[in-house]
């Protein structure tokens, strides 16, 4: 019997499928695909990423430095209202690469991480939890003392076992071109309904363009008016669910939810990579296999960290359906140097951005 099996190995499964190892943990890892394919999710980040990464990550993943994002009301050739940083705000990596190196860390851990395994059935027991595997090989049964879903937002760990479903999902679309472009300012547009469509440089990998509603909104349309407005041909079309709002309960008797599984993502603009690594790092801070009572703990301590994050993350979104003057003069009176840190909407009211604002008023 495995102490913890993991489904999905995305950033937050091999996360927790490292730590989990690294502390002594018989540790299970299954990925229904390949491992970080397909692409459904964008790559740009916070810097905080390295800190999650092993050494040489760097080299081998970077495409792109951001000092700043451009908000544009409308198109492509709308006003723009820049709001930036002096030092990089973040950077832009390659996505599949990521999940492949931090797969690789966790397999360096001494976790079992097999791709192409599919989860079928989940069935909870008082001592343990059993799980139904399609494979390259057919059927197998495995058993472990905890299960992490980290299945994305269409969490089939979630759907067996009846857990509370994400406040909302949200259907994003990806597509890329291949001209390079080294520029240090993303560009958001306020154009796609309660959400946002945006304009990523990968340096010498291209641009991403992406853009994010919720159902019932026409998003290839809104989509293809904005790569018509910047009049370039994408190819490399991908899209997926984002998960917004996480429920009141991520666990039951012997499983536990993480990363987009959870919900646990910026509820401002969808990203969930550095959440769900937090949430995992958690996960294996606080949950012993032998002990079901310590979910609560887990519970308690990814909550603590990340809940008022997501408060404020959700009162930055409303601005996004704001009328079209106010969100100009918002706009407006708001752009310049900021010291945000783009994780985290308490920043707002941090030390650095509080200089950044007095730097505007000086003479």
């Amino acid at each position: 019997m495995y102490d913890f099996v993991v489904v999905g190995v995305g950033p937050t499964g091999a996360r927790f499928a490292r730590r989990a190892a690294e502390k002594g943990f018989d540790v299970l890892a299954l990925e229904k695909g390949r491992i970080g394919k397909p692409l459904a999710c964008s790559g740009h980040v916070s810097t905080d990423v390295w800190e999650f990464t092993g050494p040489g990550a760097r080299e081998t993943l970077f495409q792109n430095e951001i000092h700043g994002a451009r908000f544009h009301v409308g198109g492509p050739h709308s006003d723009a209202y820049p709001f930036y940083k002096r030092e990089v705000a973040s950077n832009v990596i390659d996505r599949v690469g990521l999940d492949r190196h931090l797969a690789d860390l966790a397999c360096e851990a001494g976790a079992d991480v097999r791709e192409r395994h599919t989860v079928t059935e989940v069935c909870e027991r008082r001592d343990r939890v059993e799980v139904v595997v399609s494979g390259p090989d057919g059927t197998d049964r495995f058993e472990a003392r905890m299960l992490a879903g980290c299945d994305g937002p269409r969490s089939r760990v979630r759907d067996e076992l009846e857990l509370p479903q994400p406040g909302e999902l949200l259907h994003g679309v990806l597509a890329f071109s291949d001209e390079g472009d080294h520029a240090d300012f993303v560009d958001v547009h306020l154009t796609a309904p309660t959400f946002f469509a945006w304009r990523i440089p990968r340096g010498e990998a291209g641009v991403e363009y992406g853009l994010a509603a919720p159902p019932g909104v026409q998003v290839t349309k809104h989509f293809e008016e904005l790569v018509d407005g910047y009049e370039i041909d994408v190819s490399h079309r991908c899209s997926g669910a984002i998960p917004i709002g996480p429920p009141d309960r991520v666990t039951s008797r012997r499983t536990f939810l993480l990363g987009d599984a959870a919900a646990q993502t910026k509820p401002f603009t969808g990203g969930g990579i550095l959440y769900g690594m937090t949430c995992a790092d958690h996960a294996a801070r606080e949950i012993d296999p032998e002990r079901p009572a310590t979910l609560a703990a887990y519970e308690h301590a990814w909550r603590d960290d990340l809940e008022r994050e997501m408060e404020l993350g959700h009162l930055i979104r409303r601005a996004y359906s704001l009328s079209e003057p106010v969100q100009h003069v918002g706009l407006g009176a708001l752009s310049g140097e900021i010291g945000v840190h783009m994780d985290r909407p308490t920043s707002l009211a941090s030390p650095a951005h509080l200089k950044a604002l007095l730097s505007r008023l000086r003479p």
